[in-house]
């Protein structure tokens, strides 16, 4: 751990609304990073998906609420303008997690990633070369919690992400528990946790908005989850992940490549039939097939994420950044 504090007041001031009748100190842990280091990417990216009650942004602030084990809390994250360096702060509900969420939140921020290893990777490739040259240092946003981006990628299958983040807002407002702890926003608060796997599970969710055959494949997962049968992890590689879930009825090779690379953070994962990545401008008027442009990736090995993020944002300034992945839906799901 980097130079980890512990404060004795609030870091929204001792004079502010939210700061009054809650338990002091909060855990003030500064996370350094090899620039350059892109926040706008990780704002926009965040943007687009926030799950209001879950998560909370600000101009320079990220913020969510947190469950390890039985322990429940909240964390935030906002870039330091003098430093290269992320500062984090959590609840002291979760001092005793410290070490195991910094590791958590530098994945999740990609600040392991040194950018110039990415640059000479792609140096030479006509196509992902002259990109990284134009936005040098866009690094692979993840997800806190793995079995949540499961979640949000079962739902985003052949959807907009607006209309997947409007149906997993759903189920955060319907199934989350409530998170009785310190908003760490000063706009929006943090009231809810994401809902557990068996919760998903054996809910009733007829109306939630999705086709039967998506909900059965939801269900289905959450359920291997929660029972064990499923090992949501990436230690042995995003090819055994990807391998693994695509054992499930209704997880194709789109959303298990999707989980390994939002999920996991997998620096080699490849949704090769993403409509973002196979329409992207600098593929002309046409696009690609999957087949061609998996065909192409072989040579991004071992990092095929960062191309898909340069892509994705080439494929976002096509439209303005406005539409980045926001139809980068999958093909028909696996049987």
């Amino acid at each position: 751990m980097t130079g980890g504090t512990i404060r004795s007041q609030s870091p929204f001031g001792e004079d502010n609304a939210i700061s009054a009748g809650y338990r002091l100190p909060m855990i003030v842990i500064r996370l350094p990073y090899v620039a350059p280091w892109n926040w706008p990417q990780f704002h926009q990216h965040f943007a687009l998906r926030l799950l209001p009650g879950l998560e909370a942004l600000e101009p320079e602030r990220y913020s969510r609420t947190v469950r390890v084990g039985d322990d429940v809390g909240w964390l935030s994250v906002q870039p330091l303008a003098t430093q290269p360096a992320l500062e984090l702060t959590l609840s002291d509900s979760l001092a005793e997690h410290t070490v195991a969420l910094v590791m958590r939140v530098r994945k999740m921020f990609d600040l392991d990633t040194d950018p110039t290893v990415i640059a000479r990777h792609f140096a030479a490739d006509p196509h992902i070369g002259p990109l990284v040259a134009a936005t040098p240092g866009l690094r692979l946003p993840s997800a806190f919690d793995p079995f949540e981006q499961a979640v949000r990628a079962i739902v985003g299958q052949q959807v907009s992400v607006k209309a997947a983040v409007t149906i997993t807002q759903r189920l955060v407002e319907r199934l989350g528990e409530p998170c009785l702890c310190l908003s760490a926003s000063r706009t929006d608060s943090l009231t809810k946790l994401f809902p557990r796997p068996e919760t998903l599970a054996s809910a009733a969710l007829d109306n939630i908005g999705m086709p039967g055959k998506r909900v059965a494949a939801l269900q289905r997962l959450s359920a291997a989850v929660a029972n064990g049968a499923l090992e949501l992890h990436a230690d042995d590689g995003s090819d055994a992940l990807v391998s693994r879930l695509c054992e499930l009825p209704g997880i194709g090779p789109w959303t298990a490549e999707y989980i390994a690379l939002r999920g996991f953070g997998e620096a080699d994962a490849f949704p090769a039939a993403d409509l973002g990545l196979l329409k992207a401008p600098l593929w002309g008027r046409n696009g690609l097939t999957p087949r061609e442009l998996r065909a192409r990736s072989h040579t991004w090995r071992p990092w095929r994420a960062y191309a898909a993020v340069y892509i994705w944002n080439n494929y976002g300034i096509s439209s303005l950044q406005a539409k980045a992945e926001e139809f980068s839906s999958a093909p028909a799901a696996g049987p």
